[in-house]
């Protein structure tokens, strides 16, 4: 547990205790991306709430605080914005890996409201709850057992550009700043700013650990594509149970742009729920732009079967959905900000195309007629027949479909 000798208030200067980087070479500041911000009780209508949020400490002690457009965070900062009241909160720094993992849970809120418990489900992830203990400087509770935290309030209406350049030229939205999870470079926009009143941490001899978290990476794919998944998959199962058979969110898909549901129908009667549940996944989950759907003969794991998938059933005359066109999407999207054309790529500019759905199942009742040939992988030992070297020789020159084939026949 943090220890409360290690209590600095009012810092003079929060990155001293933090690790801000630059990802790339096209970033001109330094900004901190790692920390997971803890918001509980009424600010969450009684629930609390774990995400990432970009900081850029370019006052000291007061840095910008980016919210994306629509998520818990913009939620509650709407709930106080007329009032202008300060919403205390923490940033939180090396936490238990089950908290990582709800942090990454965004846009899932059909699933998640406002108002929802993430702590207490990542409590019933890791086996034992999760401790929380009372902030030193503001009315709020934080993770006990994080290595470092920063207590403060965020003010909604304190507005600031996130970078010089984009401050000296007036302008959001136009010049490139910290990555983001579309896998493009972000924009420098104005925003919210978190204003710190205190940094608490273990003792520094213990070398507590600063995890730098690298944006559209495997490990960020992980922790932002698991709940999701999770998330998406109940979503169909609320539906229309028993349908659905497995959500995925390939890296392809950055996170948040899309995702793979496999369906079973069972009867004719099932036949067309797969593209409700499309509709769905892209009216619920703000921001995404792609879910296709496949039976259970497809390995959705596999985007080499995925794209023979689309390539042999799909009829791009009544299989490709366009459910909801000037619906709300996310300006991460760099297709999504041009819409806004010559005004300012802020959210408030923009037009959501409405995402695309792809139906690429089989339709029901013709299963033998799309019956593909499954090679009998499960009656051959290659070990009669080759040494354990040659085997390995070969495995090692295996790349895409073939790993699917090896394991299933298909």
């Amino acid at each position: 547990m943090r220890c409360p000798s290690g209590v600095i208030e009012n810092p003079k200067d929060v990155n001293e205790y933090m690790v801000p980087i630059r990802h790339t070479t096209y970033e001109p500041e330094l900004t901190v991306g790692s920390g997971i911000r803890c918001v509980t009780g009424e600010h969450f209508d009684g629930g609390s709430d774990l995400g990432y949020n970009r900081m850029n400490f370019r006052w000291g002690n007061v840095g910008t605080f980016q919210i994306s457009p629509g998520s818990h965070m913009w939620q509650v900062a709407n709930k106080y914005y007329k009032d202008d009241k300060p919403i205390p909160m923490t940033m939180c720094f090396g936490v238990p890996p089950a908290c990582t993992l709800m942090a990454g849970a965004g846009f899932d809120y059909a699933v998640l409201p406002m108002g929802c418990d993430e702590i207490g489900i990542a409590g019933a992830v890791q086996g034992t709850p999760i401790r929380m203990v009372k902030c030193r400087t503001v009315d709020a509770y934080t993770l006990a057992d994080a290595e470092l935290v920063l207590e403060g309030y965020v003010h909604p209406r304190d507005r600031r550009y996130e970078t010089k350049e984009s401050e000296d030229a007036g302008v959001q939205g136009r010049f490139h700043f910290h990555p983001e999870w579309a896998g493009y470079m972000g924009k420098a926009y104005k925003a919210p700013t978190f204003h710190v009143t205190a940094v608490t941490m273990r003792k520094p001899e213990t070398k507590p650990i600063i995890f730098a978290l690298g944006v559209h990476t495997l490990d960020d794919h992980n922790i932002d594509t698991t709940v999701r998944e999770a998330a998406l998959y109940e979503l169909c199962e609320r539906l229309q149970p028993g349908i659905a058979q497995n959500v995925v969110i390939p890296y392809s898909m950055t996170d948040w742009g899309g995702c793979i549901i496999q369906v079973k129908k069972r009867h004719q009667i099932d036949e067309g729920w797969q593209r409700n549940f499309l509709a769905a996944a892209l009216s619920c989950s703000q921001g995404m732009r792609l879910a296709i759907a496949v039976s259970e003969d497809v390995d959705p794991y596999s985007m080499d079967d995925i794209m023979w998938c689309l390539t042999t059933r799909v009829n791009p005359r009544t299989d490709i959905l366009n459910p909801i066109p000037g619906g709300r999407g996310q300006t991460f999207m760099p297709a999504e900000r041009m819409t806004a054309g010559e005004k300012q790529w802020t959210a408030s500019n923009t037009q959501f195309e409405g995402g695309m759905g792809i139906d690429a199942t089989v339709p029901f009742g013709y299963e033998s007629d799309f019956l593909r040939p499954v090679y009998p992988v499960d009656k051959v030992n290659p070990e009669d027949f080759f040494t354990k070297k040659d085997i390995e020789n070969a495995k090692s020159r295996m790349h895409g479909w073939v790993h699917s084939l090896a394991r299933t026949g298909r």
